[in-house]
Parts: structure tokens; C-alpha cells; sequence
């Protein structure tokens, strides 16, 4: 009976083993193949009946593997969210009329900015990343389809939105990342061929300048996994994000030779206020604090910003706020207002039909030295759908969104600088009114030159009352020269009754 019962015991643990790793690694991986929208919760602790942190440490000493080093989250004062994001201040104006309308976009991937203050996005064209665009392996399944045939790399002008330049054609399937340089070069990620690029200013030579990763092929050491973001130093040292299956960050020089690399993949747990280091549940974008030597990485499925010192890599702070929850898929920064970080968050992606947790899908700016919210922001102060990157301008006026769904790319200007337009109109009551409102406009005018136009109904006046006088003084001028006539002339007969009706009724006519 012995061996049967060590049979049992091996089975159990076995068992035990394979339901941890399920939980820990294949499902996450698994759901991040499955959809780029899509993720799996994010919690091991659920108060419905999920594994807890104590089921979890159960199986693994039944498993013989020991404890898990996890910290312990730490108790939390419970706010109410929704009255939180009502006290936000709105500091920044939706520009809903940008870009021109003839720019044809599909899912807005990334946004950052050239040399010259051009916008440059990343669009997907008509590729949409669903359920089976990657098998479970995180092969790209779609390989038949061929490149996106059309430009995927688009200059915006600032002001007006309107396409300045374009790029891009026949190469990428599946665009993601997009950040340029100081040097004015490109850095794009492609999450289906697992590869990252780099092209010279505006895509000069149609071909890469340094290209890492294998075609097509997903894995680990030198070779990318759904690579996300590219984030580069002034020296030309630049940081991947491997992204969706390998979670962590790498460090390369200018020539392309890797210099150091750090993080772990994890769903486990929310948001702690002392981050777990080198934890990463979906590394999504960088972004460089030059004036700290930190590299922030957006940590999109633990809902959270975790800065890094850019020289070694190690852990620096963290930036989190329950305001925000717990999945933010972006984030940029700008030293204005002593350095702030401007944060893109994404919908709940708690199951169930009662989440946890409140959420609205917004932008938020957080003053990275108190960690506080400053501000939210949003179209026409609404929510987004399904934000993926942001962008702001160095002295922080202008905030740039990508959006995937709607296919949008979105722009915001500080209150302190956006134009106010006037839907008023003046109204003409009484005709009286509208003559004194004319002959105002007309001395205003003259004085100061303006391009003031009257309303339609106070020409239409102006005009009858212009007719009236003329045809009056005509009548006047008319009878004034019968009267001449009738003095000079001898004769007893006074002038006719008849005459004066004639002119009557033409002056009436005239009216």
C-alpha cells in the first residue's frame, strides 16, 4: 500500500504544482494572447470565492515549494472613488475640431513628436488585433495577410492636424510602440513579428537602421515576445519593454549590444504602496525623467507607474492612485509645474457583473512629487473608450491621446492658452432697435476698423428705409419744380387735383 500511497502523494502534488502554475503563469500568458484589450484579473485575492493569498500559500507548501516572497498588501483607507474624480479640476480644453478631417486613421497605436514640433502617430490601418490573431504560443496567425499596405507613420502638424509627411507602407503587421529619438530617428515595435526597428528621421531609406528580435518568432535572451515601447537616453543608449509574454525591461547601447535587463512576470496582487521590485504585470510604455536619471515604465495590468534609476535599473518609486484603478495603459512626462507625469488609465478588468472597484476611463495628471492628482482630463469631458498612449508637450500645454476604438488621435490645450468661441448671436427686435444697432456698428467700424458684419434682417431695414427716403426727396423735388412751373406761368387755372393723386400714388408704389 505504500508505493500506491506515494503514487497519491506525487498525483496531489503534481496537481497542486500545476494549478499554481496555471494561476501564476499560463493563464496570464494565455490571456495575453488572447486580445490586447482583453487581460485576465489581476487579482489572486477575490472575496467570491477565488484562490486567496493564503490558498495560494497552502498549495505551494503542499507542493513543497515553500512560501512565496510576496509582500503584503497593505490596508488602505476606503475612499469613495466617483466623489474623488468629481472634486478633479478640468486644467485642459478638448480640441474636437483636430486633426483636419481628411486624416483617415485606424487604431491609433502611439503618438510622440519630431525635432520639428510635428505629432507623429502610429496606426494600425485596417489590422485589428482579436481573439485569434495570436495562438496560445504567441505566434502571429495572421502572416498570410501580408504587410499593411498602406502608411502606418503619419506627421500631424501642430496647429491645423493636417498630414505633412507619411511612411511606413508594405513593412509592419502589427504596429504598437512609436518614440523619436533626439536625433530625430524612429523607433517603432511590432508586436507581430516580435521585432524592434529603428529608421532613420521621417523613414528616410524606407529600410531600418538597426533592427533586434527574429521575425515572426517569439522568445526570450535576444529575442522579443510582443515588444511594446522604445525609450531612448541623449547618449543614444536606448530600453525596450518586452512586453506582453516576457515582462521586462532591457538596456542597450547605441550600437545595439545589450547592456543589462531586469523584471519578472506577475499577476499577482493590486497596486501596493511599495512595489514589489522587478514586477511587471504588462510593461506598456516608457517614458525618460532626464532631471532624475529615471526611466518610468507604465505597469499596466498592477495599475501603477514604477520609475527605475536609467543607469542599473534599480527600483527608484512608484506612482499610483485608486482614483486611477488598477490598469494604466500609458504615461508621459514633463518637467512643467515642478514634473509632473500626464497618465492614461483603461477600463476595469475585474469579471463579474458587480466589479470591485469604481472606474472611468480618463486622463490624469499627477504631481510626481507629492503623488498627488492634479487634474483629469478628457473629450469634451467625457471618458475615453480605449486610450493606448499619450504624449504633452515639454513646457506641458498640450496633451496628445491615442486611441484604438474609436480610431482617434485626440488633442488637449491648457485652459491658460485655448481660444474661447462665442455661439451667441445678437437678436433685432424692434425696427427701431435694429437701425440704432446698424448706425453703432457703423461708427464702430470707422473707428476702429473692425470686420464687424450686421445680421441679414438689418440690411434688409437699412435697405427699405434707404428706398423710403430717396423716394420721398424724389417727391419733394418733383413738386417743388410744379410749383416753380405754376408761379411763372399766367393763368387762372389753379394746378389739378389729378397731378398730386398721380404723385401720391406713385410715391406709394415706390415704398
Amino acid at each position: 500500500m505504500a508505493p500506491i500511497s506515494n503514487h497519491k502523494n506525487y498525483y496531489l502534488r503534481s496537481s497542486c504544482i500545476f494549478v499554481v502554475l496555471w494561476m501564476c503563469v499560463l493563464r496570464p500568458v494565455t490571456a495575453a494572447a488572447v486580445s490586447e484589450n482583453q487581460s485576465s484579473q489581476s487579482y489572486l485575492v477575490d472575496s467570491n470565492g477565488g484562490l486567496s493569498h493564503e490558498r495560494l500559500q497552502q498549495l505551494l507548501r503542499e507542493a513543497g515549494t515553500g512560501e512565496v516572497s510576496w509582500p503584503q498588501r497593505a490596508k488602505q483607507e476606503v475612499i469613495d472613488v466617483q466623489s474623488e474624480i468629481s472634486k478633479l479640476n478640468t486644467t485642459y480644453v478638448y480640441q474636437s475640431n483636430w486633426p483636419a478631417n481628411n486624416v483617415k486613421l485606424g487604431a491609433v497605436t502611439a503618438v510622440s513628436f519630431d525635432k520639428a514640433g510635428n505629432v507623429v502617430i502610429f496606426h494600425r490601418v485596417d489590422r485589428i488585433w482579436g481573439q485569434r490573431t495570436f495562438n496560445e504560443s504567441n505566434y502571429y496567425t495572421e502572416t498570410y495577410k501580408g504587410p499593411i499596405r498602406e502608411n502606418v507613420v503619419l506627421g500631424l502638424e501642430s496647429a491645423t492636424g493636417k498630414v505633412i509627411y507619411e511612411w511606413g507602407k508594405n513593412f509592419f503587421y502589427m504596429p504598437h510602440g512609436l518614440t523619436v529619438d533626439p536625433e530625430d530617428n524612429v523607433w517603432v515595435t511590432d508586436v507581430a513579428m516580435h521585432q524592434v526597428f529603428k529608421f532613420a528621421a521621417r523613414g528616410a531609406g524606407n529600410k531600418p537602421l538597426l533592427t533586434l528580435g527574429s521575425a515572426f518568432q517569439p522568445g526570450t535572451r535576444s529575442k522579443f515576445c510582443k515588444p511594446t515601447s522604445v525609450a531612448v537616453l541623449d547618449n543614444g543608449d536606448f530600453f525596450v519593454a518586452d512586453g506582453y509574454c516576457n515582462a521586462r525591461i532591457l538596456k542597450y547601447s547605441k550600437s545595439g549590444e545589450l547592456i543589462l535587463t531586469w523584471g519578472k512576470n506577475a499577476f499577482s496582487g493590486v497596486s501596493y504602496d511599495v512595489a514589489p521590485q522587478n514586477y511587471f504585470a504588462i510593461p506598456h510604455a516608457l517614458t525618460l525623467v532626464p532631471e532624475l536619471e529615471l526611466l518610468c515604465v507604465a505597469d499596466r495590468e498592477n495599475g501603477r507607474v514604477q520609475c527605475f534609476y536609467s543607469s542599473n535599473g534599480t527600483f527608484h518609486s512608484q506612482y499610483h492612485n485608486r482614483v486611477i484603478g488598477d490598469r494604466l495603459f500609458s504615461m508621459a512626462y514633463t518637467p512643467a509645474a515642478g514634473g509632473e507625469l500626464v497618465i492614461v488609465n483603461g477600463p476595469t478588468a475585474e469579471m463579474g457583473a458587480n466589479p470591485e472597484h469604481y472606474n472611468e476611463v480618463l486622463g490624469f495628471v499627477m504631481d510626481m512629487r507629492s503623488k498627488k492628482l492634479d487634474s483629469k482630463f478628457g473629450p469634451n469631458n467625457l471618458q475615453f473608450d480605449n486610450p493606448h498612449d499619450v504624449a504633452v508637450t515639454t513646457d506641458g500645454n498640450v496633451i496628445y491621446v491615442a486611441e484604438l476604438n474609436p480610431t482617434r488621435i485626440h488633442k488637449f490645450v491648457h485652459k491658460s492658452l485655448a481660444k474661447p468661441i462665442s455661439l451667441s448671436v445678437p437678436a433685432v427686435d424692434k425696427l427701431s432697435d435694429s437701425l440704432k444697432t446698424v448706425a453703432a456698428e457703423n461708427e464702430d467700424s470707422a473707428s476702429t476698423k473692425s470686420h464687424k458684419h450686421p445680421s441679414g434682417t438689418a440690411i434688409l431695414v437699412a435697405s427699405l428705409m434707404l428706398l423710403f427716403a430717396t423716394s420721398t426727396f424724389m417727391l419733394a423735388l418733383i413738386m417743388a419744380r410744379r410749383r416753380r412751373r405754376g408761379n411763372q406761368a399766367i393763368t387762372t387755372t389753379p394746378p389739378s387735383d389729378l397731378v398730386y393723386r398721380r404723385l401720391a400714388a406713385s410715391n406709394q408704389s415706390l415704398c
